[in-house]
């Protein structure tokens, strides 16, 4: 149960998702974005392929973390309950769905399956694996369509303006009578978190000193391919 639970008048608005999660969530809203716009050699954005690609997977580890030290809303434990799916389903079919504070069933499904697609297309890009990586690309572009309808869909059934709670961070109270504001990340959460991303960086720039730079895909290519040259002439001279 939330603190500060409701009391008296009733509130206009709660806190839901704490800012960390808000940046999170459109940070990776732009990084996919501008990954599928670039994604082309021939597109005037292409230098901005490999750096959105790195950017969105720092995203993901960032996001991993905070599922467990932050805000209440945006921790897996809260929101990820198998157990809710089929009374969540039932509601849908008979088009009313009960409004939740956080992700509803299908929303968690969703939250999951979204950061292990970001998670295996940035992979599949990393070691160049080209038709695995554009087959994914695409993908993950239809699962983001399915998911913007779905919000849509769902705020239009539960009367609440999803788009809205990941800009604000609040939902109306009269939505949710019983509920109060949820509890903010504290300090260490900040802190995990801020090491992780650092971690992610320092571990990205060792594995690709021009992660963080303007580059065409193809120079990225092709200096993975030198690296692997490289490392096999080693080898071999390591065998003699």
């Amino acid at each position: 149960m939330a603190s500060n639970a409701l009391s008296g008048p009733a509130r206009a608005r709660l806190r839901v998702w704490d800012l960390p999660l808000r940046l999170f969530h459109w940070l990776l809203v732009a990084a996919i974005a501008l990954a599928l716009v670039s994604a082309e050699e021939e597109s005037a954005l292409n230098d901005w392929h490999i750096l959105s690609g790195w950017v969105a997977g720092l995203l993901v580890a960032f996001r991993l973390v905070w599922g467990f030290v932050g805000g209440e809303h945006s921790r897996f434990m809260t929101f990820v309950k198998p157990s809710a799916l089929a009374g969540h389903l039932r509601e849908l079919l008979h088009g009313r769905p009960e409004p939740t504070m956080g992700h509803n069933a299908l929303g968690a499904l969703s939250v999951l399956l979204l950061l292990a697609m970001v998670a295996t297309t940035v992979w599949t890009g990393v070691i160049l694996a080209e038709d695995v990586h554009e087959l994914l690309g695409w993908s993950l572009l239809a699962l983001v369509v399915i998911h913007i309808l779905a919000v849509v869909v769902m705020s239009l059934l539960t009367r609440e303006n999803l788009v809205r709670a990941m800009v604000d961070g609040t939902k109306p109270a009269d939505r949710h009578p019983s509920a109060g504001d949820a509890r903010a990340p504290g300090p260490i959460a900040y802190l995990a978190a801020g090491l992780a991303i650092a971690a992610g960086a320092w571990a990205v720039t060792r594995f690709d000193p021009r992660a963080f730079t303007l580059r065409s895909a193809e120079s990225y290519e092709h200096q993975s391919e030198r690296g692997a040259a490289t490392e096999g002439a080693e080898d071999h001279d390591n065998e003699d």
